[in-house]
């Protein structure tokens, strides 16, 4: 079974997926990237400012395979 790895980017710090994950396909490693990416969004605080996540799902090559980018922006109303 092919391994993907899912590398994270918080804007700030790049988080290398040393491990990876043993799946049958892309189509399940970007379903996996985006329960990921579902988990960090229901983290994500209301704090004022910008908040940038991006995961790269890469094969066993090292190739980038697909790419997901979220933002929040949360700014006061005056």
């Amino acid at each position: 079974m092919p391994r993907y790895f899912i590398d994270l980017h918080d804007g700030g710090e790049l988080l290398r997926d040393q491990d990876g994950y043993e799946l049958p396909d892309l189509e399940a490693a970007r379903a996996q990237a985006v329960r990921i990416m579902i988990r960090i969004a229901q983290g994500l605080t209301d704090k004022p400012g910008r908040q940038d996540y991006v995961a790269a799902v890469r094969d066993a090559q090292g190739a980038v395979r697909w790419r997901y980018r979220m933002s929040l922006d949360a700014d006061p109303a005056e």
